[in-house]
């Protein structure tokens, strides 16, 4: 059995400064500051702090009915190769939520898709070596996970 890459770990036995990450990240996604300067000051860390943990450190949240994920997929500019990713998405019951693709550079194309994975069937670490696997998917990343 492969080891997941991520831990599920109480607040209390970590440094308080991924707590404060994650208030900082907070401050911005509500709009209550307007620059990453102004989180982290009120938030009581270094812009290097958050900088350094802002893409590792999540909270889980209290709502059980939804969660959502969201994926930055970097594709090979072939035919059928979003289809390919969409149809393993659907085949492991997550609902996608968003999805935004860029114009092909250079022979790849970003795309970042937001999926509910409340009825999901594999788990995250799964659904991320399912789409690694496809010969048309250069890389999957993790951005957020609630």
């Amino acid at each position: 059995m492969k080891d997941s890459d991520y831990l599920i770990v109480h607040k209390k036995i970590l440094p308080t400064y991924f707590y404060q990450v994650i208030q900082a990240r907070k401050l911005l996604d509500n709009h209550e500051v307007e620059t990453v300067t102004e989180a982290v000051k009120k938030a009581g860390i270094s812009r290097n702090t958050y900088y350094r943990y802002k893409d590792y450190v999540f909270e889980i949240s209290n709502d059980t009915t939804t969660r959502t994920l969201t994926l930055s997929i970097i594709l090979k500019d072939k035919s059928g190769a979003l289809t390919t990713v969409l149809k393993t998405l659907s085949e492991y019951h997550s609902s996608i939520l968003t999805i935004s693709q860029s114009i092909p550079v250079d022979g790849y194309a970003s795309v970042l898709i937001s999926l509910d994975i409340s009825d999901m069937n594999v788990t995250v670490d799964t659904l991320v070596q399912l789409l690694s696997n496809h010969d048309c998917v250069r890389k999957v990343q993790i951005d957020t996970i609630a």
